[in-house]
C-alpha cells in the first residue's frame, strides 16, 4: 500500500508541476492554470465513490495543497478535539486574537483533509488578521449524513469553551464546505443559539436538486464540476433515497431568517452559480443582509489558486469581515 502511494504521489506531483504556474510565469496565465485543474480531476474517476478512487482523490487534493497554499508569515498547529483532527492556521506576527474564523473545507462531503484545508485557512487568516480553525469532518460513504454537521458542531461547541463568544466568530466554508458552514447556522438557530458573526461562503453547494438553470448554461463553461460528480458525491453523502428538497441537504429552502451577515463570492463558469445567487436572494427576502459577488471568467473556488482575482476576492472578503466586526 505504501509503495502504491509514493507511486501515486510522484506521478500527481511531475503531473502538477508541469501544470501550475510557477513564479516565473505569469500568474495570471489561465491556460495552465485550466489544465491544472483538470489535470488534478482526471487521476480518478469522480464519479466513483470505491476506496481505490477516493484514495487517489484525496491524495490528489493533498498534494495539490502542499504546491499552492500560502507559506510565508503563517504558521499551523495541530490539535485534537475529541476525536475530530483540527488544526490552527494564524499571523505568525500581529494577528488578532480576540476573533477566529471557523473554515468548512469543501471536496463534495467525499474529500478534503487538513493539507487541502490549509489553503483557504492561510488565506483567510490573510485576510481578515484571524486565527483560523480548520478541522477534519468525518467523511462519505465511510460517514454519510448526519456526521458532517455533528463533527461542525463539535467544533463550535469547541470554540465556545475556549471562551469566545458566538459574535467573536466568523464561519466561512467553500463548496460543500459552503454547505456545511450555513447547515451550523440552522443547526444553531434550531437549537436556540446565538448566532455566528457572520459567513463568507465561496462557490457554496446550497440546492442538492440540482435545479438552477447554471447547471445547464454553464455545464460546458465549467473546468471542474459536472453534474455526473454532484450526482456520485450527493448519494454519497446522503444515500440514494433522499429527498434532496429536504433543509438539511439543500440550505437554499431552509427558512433563513435570522442568519447573520452573509458574503458569497462565485465565479462565472461554475454550474453552482445560480446555488449562489438564489441563495443570496433568497437570504435578502428572509430580511439577512447578503451580498453577492460574481467573479467574470472564474470557476469553482478560484479563490484558491494563486492568480490575481483569488487576490481581489480574498481582500473583499477581509474587507467584509471587518465592516461587521
Amino acid at each position: 500500500m505504501s509503495r502504491r502511494k509514493n507511486d501515486l504521489s510522484q506521478r500527481l506531483e511531475a503531473v502538477i508541476k508541469t501544470l501550475v504556474p510557477q513564479q516565473e510565469q505569469n500568474p495570471d496565465d489561465l491556460g495552465p492554470m485550466m489544465r491544472a485543474i483538470k489535470a488534478v480531476h482526471s487521476i480518478s474517476d469522480h464519479t466513483s465513490t470505491t476506496p481505490e478512487d477516493l484514495e487517489r482523490q484525496r491524495a490528489a487534493e493533498e498534494l495539490f495543497a502542499r504546491l499552492v497554499t500560502p507559506g510565508i508569515g503563517i504558521r499551523s498547529d495541530s490539535l485534537t478535539v475529541g476525536s475530530i483532527p483540527a488544526e490552527w492556521v494564524s499571523l505568525e506576527h500581529g494577528h488578532d486574537r480576540r476573533h477566529a474564523v471557523l473554515y468548512c473545507h469543501g471536496g463534495g462531503y467525499t474529500c478534503g483533509q487538513l493539507g487541502y484545508a490549509r489553503i483557504l485557512a492561510s488565506k483567510l487568516a490573510l485576510a481578515t488578521g484571524f486565527d483560523v480553525l480548520s478541522f477534519e469532518y468525518r467523511l462519505a460513504p465511510e460517514h454519510p449524513f448526519p456526521a458532517a454537521i455533528e463533527d461542525a458542531v463539535a467544533m463550535w461547541d469547541y470554540l465556545m469553551y475556549m471562551g469566545y463568544g458566538a459574535r467573536d466568530v466568523i464561519v466561512a466554508g467553500d463548496s460543500a464546505g459552503g454547505n456545511l458552514a450555513l447547515e451550523l447556522a440552522l443547526k444553531l438557530k434550531e437549537q436556540g443559539r446565538a448566532q455566528p458573526r457572520g459567513l463568507v461562503l465561496f462557490s457554496p453547494w446550497t440546492d442538492m436538486t440540482a435545479s438552477g438553470k447554471s447547471y445547464r448554461t454553464c455545464k460546458t463553461l465549467d473546468p471542474m464540476l459536472t453534474m455526473e460528480y454532484i450526482a456520485a458525491v450527493r448519494e454519497a453523502y446522503t444515500g440514494p433515497d433522499a429527498d434532496w428538497s429536504r433543509p438539511c441537504y439543500s440550505p437554499l429552502f431552509a427558512d433563513l431568517r435570522g442568519l447573520p451577515p452573509t458574503l458569497v463570492q462565485v465565479g462565472t463558469n461554475e454550474i453552482l452559480k445560480s446555488d449562489s445567487e438564489r441563495l443570496v436572494e433568497h437570504l435578502q427576502k428572509a430580511g439577512v443582509y447578503a451580498q453577492l459577488e460574481v467573479y467574470p471568467e472564474c470557476w469553482h473556488v478560484f479563490q484558491q489558486m494563486p492568480i490575481r482575482r483569488a487576490a481581489v476576492a480574498m481582500e473583499s472578503a477581509g474587507r467584509f469581515v471587518q465592516r461587521i466586526i
